[in-house]
Formats: structure tokens, sequence, C-alpha cells
């Protein structure tokens, strides 16, 4: 496989990949992209509910976004490894910008005291579903990136510091994202975000444009992407991975709930339930940085089950608790066990996947892994409506449960798993 070239290859330095410059500005994109977008998610999600008092209508937004998400993945990864990767994610950049320009206008007092709460939620759906569209392309171009700018002997590590980046912009994102609404309301905290947004044009621009390695025949498409599935279908490791990690987030994952539940059993303002978004975030970074000297070695495959299965009792808690600070930490370890899940799951996919192959394989990622955050969501709404808030979340965690027994009894490709380069 072609890779970048690397200055000081040390299989043992935990800053192998965090040499590479340009590596250093790709982290700086994943930051800021993840910051700015869980932030803008979050005061959507607290202005959705200002608007609607329904937990239903938090999981509509999660259905808005899924249904482009999921419907373009596979055309998506076709054509983002057949386009060079720097330009694609370029344009994916520009269309959040754009994206959050129109969300920022929908909060201008001088706009919403002239529209009904009905076509500002119908405004906000509909900009959520073309960000649906974006987020198709974003996830396979951002993947692939990665694979170009260091050597694979360091893919493992380049994954860790990724996704801590990804991490520390998705604690800092909702926390800031509560305050700023506290502070400066909903517009205010929306004008932060079309900021933030700048940061990673200026950053990608200082990559260089990188090679493409596949090059389809026309007329190919459907083949093109029928390799992918099957390559994700023959490799069970990584569709062991994917299935267990999107099970557990489609339906022990309550983040989508965390403005009801700021509001109605904990009875907590913006700030604390910036708080609350935060906690997850917290504890997985804390994981990462800890993995990125401390690499999982010995039985992955089961370090990550038992992760997910420790994520599956901290949503029991969660559900159960009515005290603030016991459902901040009930959060904080759920992303302490996701912290492994996460790393497991990305080294899984750079080291099996082929470079050619990237940007569909990702795609597949996207739709069972990415996607199930706004499945869950809207899975999270409609079990809200139907059984309650408290006893939906419970019930998702017991179910997060039984996944990890099942996979634990019919796989034994998870139970041997072997993350050595």
């Amino acid at each position: 496989m072609a890779s970048a070239p690397s200055d000081i290859p040390s299989k043992n330095d935990p800053y192998a990949s965090l040499r590479s410059r340009e590596f250093q500005f790709y982290l700086v994109i994943r930051f800021a992209l993840v910051f700015a977008l869980n932030m803008q998610f979050a005061v959507v999600e607290w202005r959705v509910y200002e608007l609607s008092h329904d937990p239903f209508s938090l999981g509509l937004m999660g259905l808005a976004e899924v249904i482009p998400s999921v419907g373009l993945a596979l055309f998506a990864g076709h054509i983002v490894d057949k386009m060079e990767k720097r330009g694609m994610l370029l344009k994916c950049i520009i269309g959040y910008l754009f994206i959050s320009m129109a969300l920022f206008a929908l909060t201008w007092k001088p706009i919403t005291q002239h529209i009904t709460d009905h076509m500002a939620l119908t405004g906000i759906y509909i900009l959520v579903f073309i960000g649906g569209i974006v987020r198709a392309f974003v996830s396979p171009s951002t993947f692939t990136l990665m694979a170009l700018l260091v050597p694979r002997e360091q893919y493992a590590n380049a994954a860790t510091w990724s996704s801590s980046a990804w991490q520390i912009g998705a604690i800092m994102g909702p926390a800031l994202g509560g305050f700023f609404i506290h502070w400066f309301g909903v517009h205010g905290a929306m004008f932060a975000v079309v900021l933030v947004f700048i940061l990673p044009l200026f950053s990608l621009l200082q990559i260089k444009p990188k090679p493409v390695y596949y090059h389809p025949k026309d007329g190919d498409v459907f083949k093109s992407l029928g390799e992918g599935m099957r390559f994700v279908w023959n490799t069970k490791v990584v569709l062991g991975a994917m299935a267990l990690d999107m099970f557990a987030v489609l339906f022990g994952g309550a983040v989508s709930m965390l403005p009801a539940f700021a509001k109605d059993i904990l009875h907590v303002g913006s700030d604390g339930y910036g708080m609350l978004r935060a906690a997850p975030a917290i504890g997985s970074t804390i994981t990462m940085f800890i993995l990125a000297y401390f690499p999982l070695k010995k039985k992955p495959g089961i370090k990550l089950l038992a992760a997910v299965f420790g994520f599956g009792l901290c949503m029991i808690v969660f559900g159960l608790s009515t005290s603030f600070y016991l459902s901040i930490f009930a959060l904080f370890l759920s992303g302490v066990v996701d912290g492994v899940s996460v790393i497991t799951r990305q080294t899984i996919l750079q080291l099996k996947t082929p470079d050619e192959m990237r940007g569909r394989v990702a795609a597949v990622s996207s739709m069972f892994v990415g996607s199930s955050n706004e499945l869950g969501a809207f899975e999270s709404g409609f079990a809200a409506r139907a059984l309650g808030l408290v006893t939906s979340v419970v019930a998702g965690g017991c179910v997060t449960l039984g996944v990890v027994v099942t996979t634990y009894i019919i796989s034994p490709a998870m139970r041997k798993l072997d993350l050595k380069a």
C-alpha cells in the first residue's frame, strides 16, 4: 500500500504521528469540525425543545439527518475514492459553513418575530437534512485523508490522536454551546459556530493535494459500491466491530434526550445541560490519552466487548438517576468505556482496509456507526413518547447488554481479535 513518508518512525513512540506537520493540521481540522458541529447541534437541540417542548421533536432531528446520510453513504464513498480528498473535504466544510449561517439567520430576532414556531422548526429540520447530505461525504473524506498523511505503521497511533482531537471537540462544543446559550442566548451561540467553521478552512489549505489510488471505469458505479459492501461482509472482525457499536449507540445512547432530562428530570438550566453534554466526551478523551501511551495489545476484542457492556450499564444508571451529579458521573463513565470502543474500531478499519477502498469502507462504517447516533436519537425520541423518558433509556441500556452477550457468543473473530499491524 502507498502511504505518506515519515520523519521518525517509532512503533513505541506515542507522538510518532504528531511529527507530521500535515497531520498536525489534520488534527486541527478534526477538532474544529467536531467542535463546531457539536456546539451547533447542542444549540439547535435546545432551541428545538424550546419551540416544541416535546422529546419526539429531538428524535425527528436525528431522523432528518440520518435519511440523507445513510441514503447517500455508499454513493459518497465511491465519489470520495475516485476524487482528490483535500478538495472534497474543502467543499464539505464550505457547505457546513453556509448551513450554520442559515441557522444563525433562523435565530435572528428580526426574522424570528415574523415567522411562527412551526415555520422555524421546519426551517431547522430542512437545514439539518442538508447537513446530513454533507455528512455523507465528510466521513469517508476525513477517514481517507488521514491514511495519506502518515505511514501504515503509525495508523494505530494516528487513530488514537485523531479520536482524541474528535473527543476534545466533542467536549468543548456542547459545553460551550450550553454556556453560550446561558450568556449570550441562542443567537449569540450560533454566531460563535459560524466563526469556528473558518478555522478548518484555513488549516485544510496547509495540506497539499493527495494522490488518488482508485480509477474505476465508466459505468462501473454499482460494481464499485458492491465491492465496499462485500469487503466489510467478508472481513468478519470489521463487520463485528461496526455492528456492535451500531447497536450499542442505536439502543443505548441517551445524549439526544439530554435537553429533556436537563429540564424535566434534573431541573437544571442551559449551563447544566452543557455539563451533561460534555461529560461523556471528557471521559472518552481521558481514555484516549491513556491509550496513546498504553495501546491495547492483549485481547482487544474482549476489552471491546467489556467496554460496550460497561456503556450499557452506565446508560441504565443515568436513566434511573434523579441526581445531577450522579447523572454526570454515569455519563462520564460511559465516555471512559466508549473511548476504548472508538480507538479499537478506528484501528481495525485503518489496518484492515486497502488504500483504494477506504472511502467506500468508511461510507459503510458511517452507515453502521456514524448514522446510528441519529437513528438512535429518533429511536430514543419515539421510545420516550411511547414508554416514557426514563423507561426508554433504561430499556435501551438493557438491550445494549443483550447485544454484547450475543456478540460474544456468535463472533469468535471478535473474541480472538488481534490489532498487530
